[in-house]
């Protein structure tokens, strides 16, 4: 029975989305538990929440570069930090989605619970086809 899971889970780990989902949620946990603890700490909300989505950005570009995009982070330090800049902005492409479709949901009567589930599903799409055609490419 290994012997047949070992190799799934071999070319399970070579999927590239598998990785950038994976990568995602890795910089949602440090995004949210970023938020948590400097609301625990007192910050005001808004603050915590800037800070803490700058560190999921950090968290996410570290997990990308090295886990999901590793062929594609350029070698020259200006080419990378022109990809950290574009991936900066896909990042804010995705905030500003998000936004949009809570906003938009909200003013027309949904649960805003289920517009951020919507909006994460969208932000996911957009700044993975953001990253894999323009950031990473």
């Amino acid at each position: 029975m290994p012997e047949m899971i070992l190799p799934m889970i071999d070319r399970l780990r070579r999927v590239m989305i598998l990785r950038y989902l994976v990568a995602s949620v890795g910089a949602l946990a440090v995004d949210m538990g970023a938020f948590l603890i400097l609301l625990a700490a007192g910050m005001m909300p808004a603050l915590a929440s800037a800070f803490a989505y700058g560190l999921g950005i950090g968290a996410h570009w570290l997990l990308s570069s090295r886990a999901v995009f590793s062929a594609s982070v350029a070698a020259d330090r200006g080419a990378r930090n022109r990809q950290k800049a574009l991936f900066v902005g896909s990042a804010l492409v995705g905030l500003a989605l998000t936004t949009m479709i809570v906003g938009a949901g909200s003013a027309l009567g949904l649960d805003s619970r289920l517009a951020k589930i919507v909006a994460i599903g969208a932000s996911f799409v957009a700044t993975w086809l953001l990253r894999k055609q323009v950031v990473f490419r």
